[in-house]
């Protein structure tokens, strides 16, 4: 299901939690290794890395767990003709058979993002910030010069704390941190996880909050957006909400040199 199959397999597990009481759930999230494992040496047709998250509905488990799932919001663009082109399998100049990603899937992965926006943020911003951003849209279209008609888009940050951009491509997070209007902070974590483990498929928004936990900038109470983009082409989003003290001390991916990051990242470099 593409790089976005991570929070798309967690809200499968939240079905599942609906149904069966007093349960406990695990998700494995990883590239595919199944027959079609790509084996060349294509840097951008390059993703692997895993990410195990448990999950439960059991009250006695509240005390141990890290986050609560509070939303999952998914857009899936494949009853479009050709949307599903823009991430296909393909060979590489070896015979080697990978997922190829065209150069314009920017284009298809901004209108995923817009349909799924719509949707998170009438589910999870402050209501003033509701009415700030209808306003400011029919001030666009009524009194606004045609130059300053730009798409509109509301300010997130009124709703999250952190954000976990799928590391699928420096262009992909500059693109989302600019539409969304983040800082270098903001996409610190997800450039981060691109430049030391580049692009790991539907683990990267869990290795990016991962970073997060390791720097120590995650408290109780504080809430996280987990966004992704894969093939079909689909755009995920899941909210998550703080529930514990955490520790920084805690093992994760990022123990062993969490120190060394943030790097200065050159603008060539993308994975």
């Amino acid at each position: 299901m593409g790089c976005s199959a991570g929070i798309l397999s967690i809200s499968l597990a939240k079905d599942l939690l609906k149904v069966h009481k007093n349960s406990t759930a695990l998700v494995l999230s990883t590239e595919s290794v199944s027959a079609n494992v790509y084996e060349g040496k294509v840097k951008s047709m390059l993703r692997m890395g895993g990410a195990g998250i448990l999950l439960s509905n059991r009250n006695s488990d509240r005390r141990k767990a890290k986050y609560e799932l509070q939303q999952i919001v998914r857009t899936t663009l494949s009853s479009r003709t050709g949307s599903y082109e823009y991430a296909m399998q393909d060979l590489d100049d070896e015979g080697y058979i990978g997922v190829s990603l065209s150069r314009a899937i920017l284009q298809v992965a901004g209108d995923a993002l817009r349909i799924n926006l719509l949707t998170l943020g009438a589910l999870v911003l402050p209501y003033w910030e509701l009415v700030r951003y209808g306003l400011d849209i029919i001030w666009k279209k009524i009194w606004a010069p045609a130059r300053k008609r730009g798409p509109s888009v509301p300010n997130f940050k009124r709703a999250f704390n952190h954000f976990c951009i799928h590391a699928g491509g420096s262009a992909i997070i500059d693109t989302i941190k600019d539409k969304l209007k983040l800082t270098e902070r903001d996409a610190e974590a997800s450039k981060m996880t691109l430049y030391r483990f580049g692009n790991i498929s539907s683990s990267s928004t869990w290795y990016s909050l991962s970073c997060l936990e390791a720097k120590g900038r995650v408290k109780k109470g504080d809430k996280i957006w987990q966004l992704a983009f894969g093939s079909g082409f689909k755009c995920n989003s899941a909210v998550w909400k703080c529930i514990s003290e955490l520790k920084p001390d805690n093992a994760n991916a990022w123990s062993d040199r969490i120190d060394l990051y943030p790097v200065k990242v050159p603008d060539v470099i993308d994975h």
